[in-house]
């Protein structure tokens, strides 16, 4: 996921228990699922609504709030920070690690809607986090239940983003950084996975095309992509074309499915970080044990544990009880 643009923008179930990592803590001690059921009943179905009713103006949305959870939950945690704006260009979101990151608008939409319905009662972090649950399943994904009662931070720094996974990070620094925030190798794997729909912007492939550090010295293509694909992908992405699209997921990028994998095991991954999956024995294994034919019918099965992970990632380093507080605009403290 990380810096990859997916959805027109850019490029999860823990059990009740807290683990603390080093970094951000995975905790969802004190979530749970109906959180709101009585002190807002409408809150699940009006993110939903809206959420619907944005994807019908433009199907992109849809895997640009995926992306947003992420980029959300990988710095300080799934606080609602990267909502943040006006603090001198000094908030999270001015990170160059969030280029290109969409539905904030969406996020404040919804919040509007639910401060009308539940004044200071629903939480920002919690709207991302259900939001892209929702945007999940409307583009084919798998249906099912988070834990909520997240509370927004009251801090968001620019630099709080540099720790974001990167297209250019090896697969080492990959698992480093997913294992900072409790997230394991079939994590990262499954994660990445989200890519089996939307799209990147060439920016981020130039180096991939054009830059990529070649073993006897100087700079061309990375040589492990198979020529004919090297050929397609240059087609697509001139040098210097930082702006034109393409799937992420190539011949399949409208179907929540397992393509995403098998392009990776097969040498069409698109971007960098998605072919480091298969340069490390650990996360091979996760690569082939989901892309295989087989694991439909005789597991493990995708759609469940790609669901557990979403939920996994949405209890990085959450605040709960009395911490932080819950917004009344998400774009800016109380």
């Amino acid at each position: 996921m990380g810096r990859s643009g997916g959805g027109g923008g850019g490029p999860a179930m823990l059990l009740v228990a807290a683990v603390l990592v080093a970094g951000a803590a995975v905790s969802n001690a004190q979530l749970k699922v109906g959180f709101y059921s009585k002190s807002c009943p409408t809150a699940e179905s009006t993110v939903a609504s809206a959420v619907r009713q944005f994807a019908d103006a433009d199907s992109t949305i849809l895997p640009a709030l995926v992306r947003l959870q992420f980029h959300d939950c990988f710095a300080k945690g799934c606080d609602g920070s990267v909502l943040i704006k006006g603090v001198g260009n000094n908030a999270e979101v001015n990170n160059n690690k969030h280029q290109g990151l969409r539905g904030l608008d969406v996020v404040d939409s919804i919040k509007q809607q639910l401060e009308s319905e539940c004044p200071g009662v629903v939480s920002c972090a919690d709207i991302v986090v259900l939001a892209s649950r929702d945007a999940i399943a409307f583009t084919g994904g798998p249906s099912f239940d988070v834990p909520t009662g997240r509370r927004d931070g009251r801090t968001s720094s620019l630099r709080d983003a540099d720790v974001l996974p990167d297209v250019k990070d090896s697969i080492d620094v990959l698992r480093s950084k997913f294992a900072a925030n409790g997230l394991d190798d079939k994590d990262l794997v499954l994660l990445s996975s989200a890519h089996t729909v939307g799209t990147t912007a060439c920016f981020f492939l130039q180096d991939r095309l054009y830059n990529f550090p070649l073993a006897g010295g100087g700079r061309g293509a990375d040589p492990s992509i198979p020529e004919a694909f090297l050929s397609e992908l240059q087609s697509r992405c001139a040098p210097g074309d930082f702006n034109t699209r393409l799937p992420l997921d190539r011949g399949s990028e409208a179907e929540f499915d397992t393509s995403i994998l098998r392009n990776i095991r097969n040498g069409f991954a698109v971007i960098a970080s998605d072919a480091a999956l298969y340069n490390a024995t650990a996360t091979v294994g996760v690569v082939d044990t989901y892309s295989s034919m087989l694991s439909a019918f005789f597991g493990p099965y995708f759609r469940q544990d790609f669901a557990d992970a979403m939920v996994k990632m949405g209890s990085v380093g959450v605040l709960t009880g009395a911490a932080g507080e819950v917004r009344k605009v998400c774009s800016k403290f109380n």
